[in-house]
């Protein structure tokens, strides 16, 4: 929340796309967290000794979705540039509209904020700068975990001193990056993201495929 609040004080959160691609987005990930994800098995399949679980499963699918998301990031030619060419471009209401649906309903499988599928969603077709993709995808990421937090809130137990801890942590990194972000240009933002995704997902896969224990 204070990200987000830090973003929009600096002008940096694009509300039209907040609502076109939030509310089917918050949507999804209710409906998701409601009945879908309760309709996964624990035990998928045993091939071998390599058991996979609905947990692994779901992490493995989170590293896909971020390897995909980084290279869509890295390739030169969606590098988009900010200038007075740019603002004429169309804005694909409807596309990011269905994008909303598609992230959301990830969102509430894997569990995560998004920001890797949310990003290059709001560059490449809402046409943002990159740093005003991240105030808005800041924005709908407060949402969308908000959303899956209380569809969870009765059915789960909650390690709250370990929340606390991680979002004191959390928020001082906000206030690092919000900073640092003044001093950087949207040009050398978007390649660290997707080299920092890419890397990320690697790791996730290697973790759930190759170093898991059994």
């Amino acid at each position: 929340m204070i990200g987000v609040i830090s973003y929009v004080i600096n002008g940096l959160v694009c509300f039209r796309t907040v609502l076109v691609f939030g509310i089917p987005s918050v949507i999804s990930v209710f409906l998701t967290r409601k009945y879908l994800l309760h309709a996964i098995p624990d035990h998928i399949l045993t091939i071998g000794g390599f058991e996979i679980t609905k947990d692994a499963l779901l992490m493995i699918l989170l590293a896909v979705l971020m390897l995909a998301a980084s290279f869509s990031m890295l390739k030169k030619n969606t590098v988009i540039k900010v200038d007075r060419e740019r603002s004429n471009q169309e804005y694909h209401s409807f596309l990011i509209l269905q994008q909303g649906i598609l992230v959301g309903s990830l969102v509430g499988l894997v569990g995560a904020g998004g920001g890797f599928l949310i990003i290059p969603a709001l560059v490449i077709l809402a046409k943002l700068p990159m740093k005003k993709a991240i105030g808005t995808s800041l924005a709908i990421i407060t949402l969308n975990s908000t959303v899956g937090f209380l569809s969870d809130f009765r059915s789960h137990q909650f390690d709250w001193a370990f929340i606390f801890k991680f979002s004191a942590f959390a928020v001082t990194g906000i206030i690092i990056g919000t900073y640092l972000a003044k001093h950087v240009s949207s040009a050398k933002l978007k390649p660290a993201f997707g080299w920092f995704v890419l890397i990320m997902g690697i790791y996730i896969i290697s973790k759930e495929l190759f170093l898991q224990t059994t």
